[in-house]
């Protein structure tokens, strides 16, 4: 009974909160709204599954893991203590959601959405595929370029909390170990700290905190077989990133050069088709290297690489550096972390982009230039986020 009210309360708000952008996006909100509401409907508390005779031995299996990865968050890395993770939906379906995304054809520059308390984001979530697909096809008539991407999980930023909290999900639960973990560590982090309107700040703190957090699970509490798989799977990526981010400046280079600024686009066109093609040759090279599972992991992303694909990872990767400097720098204490990655929210969205970039090039410049900015404090984290993808 307690858990209907709660769920029959949470149904409440998020229709309320939907209604907030106006009747003008009516319609987009009530698919939000009723979607979120439906993913919440599904999803039964872990116990419960474990103790069902008839969940699958692997699910069983996969869900126990989740178990000790959330006890591991809380106790090892410092992320919040609630009901977030702690039930399990089974989807039925690929993606939890579908992002579109979008990007004129000369700039990395993400289109942006507005949202009552996410605040303005480079994406716009369905829990529709053909709906994504319709909304990107309207993008493209307006001459953008456009990408729909499957997003297996995403945060609440803490907001549901008081209803259950973000639950685990089919999408992401037969993930290989290191991978769960990083998704878990991902949202949680979501649920630290959100800076509305400053998608990179956001997601790149997330991926700081799954990719630190990950490395320190898999050494400490996974098999010889599960670091194997993860170590052989992450040095892959790992090329592929370097790979994307050389071909990100390139084109940024071209966006931003002489040409583009006298708008001679036939010849940025030009430079921009030959840095695709570049970027899928080299890609098919590193591929040819690659054996064994999940070789081909980013075939189709490579396939369908745009301005809005680039720009989209950029969102992800490009400050992730910055706060793993920033992580080392407060000695890998997490509540020092936490407290100043909190101080540098509190600076403009160019101004915390740019100490960031400065951690890579010198530690103790962050300090010694914004000194307000990051003076480690005692604080307690906090019970916000950001949507993840």
């Amino acid at each position: 009974m307690k858990t209907n009210r709660r769920r029959l309360a949470a149904c409440a708000a998020v229709a309320g909160l939907a209604m907030l952008a106006g009747c003008a996006d009516v319609s987009y909100y009530w698919q939000s709204a009723s979607g979120h509401l439906g993913l919440m409907r599904a999803a039964r508390p872990v116990d419960q599954w474990l103790e069902d005779p008839s969940t699958s031995d692997a699910l069983k299996a996969k869900l126990e893991l989740t178990t000790r990865l959330r006890r591991f968050a809380v106790t090892e890395l410092g992320l919040p203590d609630n009901d977030s993770y702690k039930a399990y939906a089974d989807l039925h379906r690929n993606a939890a959601i579908w992002n579109v995304v979008a990007a004129s054809p000369h700039s990395l520059t993400l289109k942006t959405w507005c949202f009552p308390v996410a605040g303005c984001v480079g994406y716009r979530g369905y829990y529709d595929e053909a709906a994504a697909k319709a909304e990107a096809a309207e993008l493209q008539a307006q001459g953008l370029e456009t990408s729909v991407y499957p997003v297996p999980a995403y945060s609440t930023l803490g907001w549901m909390n008081w209803a259950g909290g973000d639950p685990l999900l089919s999408t992401f639960i037969g993930y290989p170990e290191g991978e769960l973990a990083r998704i878990v560590f991902h949202e949680l982090a979501h649920q630290v700290l959100y800076v509305p309107g400053d998608t990179m700040f956001n997601e790149s703190f997330a991926t700081a905190v799954e990719r630190i957090g990950g490395t320190r699970w898999l050494k400490t509490h996974a098999s010889e077989a599960a670091r194997t798989e993860y170590e052989q799977f992450d040095a892959r990526r790992q090329q592929f990133r370097a790979l994307t981010a050389e071909t990100r400046r390139a084109l940024q280079d071209i966006y931003t050069s002489k040409e583009a600024q006298a708008k001679d686009w036939e010849v940025v066109d030009a430079r921009k088709k030959a840095a695709m093609e570049e970027f899928r040759q080299r890609y098919a090279a590193l591929r040819a290297g690659w054996t064994g599972p999940r070789q081909g992991a980013y075939d189709g992303w490579v396939a369908r690489a745009n301005n809005a694909t680039f720009g989209a990872q950029a969102a992800y990767d490009e400050l992730v550096p910055g706060f793993e400097a920033l992580f080392e720098r407060e000695g890998e204490d997490w509540p020092r972390f936490y407290a100043a990655v909190k101080q540098l929210a509190k600076l403009p969205k160019d101004g915390r982009a740019q100490a960031l970039r400065t951690m890579t090039s010198s530690p103790t410049d962050l300090m010694q230039t914004q000194a307000p900015c990051c003076k480690p404090q005692n604080t307690n984290n906090t019970k916000n986020g950001a949507p993840g993808v």
